[in-house]
């Protein structure tokens, strides 16, 4: 049964992020080359930008991320080389989800009305997101 302090991600109303399609034939490119040679910095936090967005559009969003088996430091870092630090706040805050239960009706009342609090930036950060990783693509990979 879902905690009546849990609110939940369709209230917020956010539409998937739909990529350009400079970004998704990047996102293509890269994937191909990846099995066969590094990816740079700026690649790599093309990718992880990329893989972690539906995660964080998820009903779960940042308790799922912080429950997923990723890099997270690594992916912070790259929501923070290519400017969103909008995202990165929410990220760095919510932090604490990584030591909890895998199931997010584990948490406290309060535990779970402060991870809706945190939750609540995201939306407006995920729209600033194809308009920042357009920029970086431009300017570190272009």
């Amino acid at each position: 049964m879902t905690p009546v302090f849990y609110i939940p991600r369709e209230m917020f109303d956010q539409d998937p992020i739909e990529w350009p399609d400079e970004v998704e034939m990047l996102v293509d490119q890269l994937d191909n080359e990846s099995p066969k040679r590094d990816l740079s910095r700026e690649e790599r936090a093309v990718m992880d930008v990329y893989e972690t967005v539906p995660i964080l559009e998820s009903e779960d969003c940042l308790h799922e991320f912080w429950q997923s088996a990723l890099d997270h430091q690594r992916i912070i870092n790259s929501f923070d080389l290519i400017g969103a630090t909008a995202i990165v706040d929410p990220l760095n805050a919510s932090r604490w989800c990584s030591s909890r239960s895998q199931d997010r009706g584990d948490y406290s009342e309060t535990e779970a009305d402060y991870l809706a609090t945190i939750e609540e930036e995201l939306p407006e950060a995920l729209d600033d997101l194809v308009d920042l990783l357009l920029d970086f693509i431009e300017e570190e990979l272009g």
